[in-house]
């Protein structure tokens, strides 16, 4: 994938959504049942979970969206994102009280893990520099230099997420278990391309990243 379809695809993440017009106050109240998994103020201290504090106010309402769709019964293969852990948690919540949990979330701030000191040389290379030979671009194009993320693209911030949560994700592309990533396939394109050696080193550097 080349610089210019990253572009393109940054450009239509920003124009094919919509704001999410949350409360933060409101959705504090809302996301005390979060708590048990992710921390009140999101940063779950069990690794398989993923931080919540200070990720996208966009993104975290389009995952909430998604997996509502994919986990309601009778929802078709392909629907949304299938979380078993999430089973029943988004049920009787509507667009208001997501947007309100998103918005809280997204106002506290991530804390920062630590990187394994023998896989930063490698999970940089391939944070910064990408696989170009393979076709591969470089995280930092979507995901900014330290990992913040794009908002308004709904790219989500990467810089100090659990690196056991970011493996499950970038295999999970990979095998195509996880497929809301869009038409364009963009993370099942890149993880196609990343080995399990590859993923443990970059998801141990985005650990630490900040």
């Amino acid at each position: 994938m080349n610089k210019a379809l990253v572009t393109l695809l940054l450009t239509l993440g920003i124009s094919g959504l919509a704001h999410a017009a949350g409360d933060a106050a409101a959705g504090q109240g809302k996301a005390a049942v979060c708590g048990a998994c992710h921390a009140p103020d999101g940063n779950s201290a069990a690794p398989n979970f993923p931080k919540l504090a200070g990720q996208g106010e966009r993104y975290l309402l389009k995952q909430m969206k998604d997996i509502k769709a994919g986990m309601t019964a009778g929802a078709a293969e392909g629907t949304g994102r299938k979380v078993l852990e999430m089973t029943g948690q988004l049920d009787s919540l509507n667009d208001q009280d997501l947007a309100d949990i998103a918005a809280y979330f997204a106002a506290q701030k991530m804390g920062v893990g630590a990187a394994d000191p023998q896989l930063v040389e490698a999970g940089e290379a391939l944070y910064r520099g990408g696989k170009l030979a393979d076709g591969m671009p470089a995280c930092t194009g979507c995901h900014s230099p330290n990992g913040a993320g794009n908002e308004q693209a709904a790219y989500p911030k990467l810089g100090g997420q659990h690196a056991q949560y970011v493996t499950k994700q970038l295999t999970d592309f990979r095998e195509g278990v996880r497929t809301n990533d869009g038409d364009s396939m963009i993370m099942r394109s890149i993880a196609a391309k990343l080995s399990n050696k590859d993923i443990a080193a970059i998801s141990s550097y985005i650990q630490g990243l900040h």
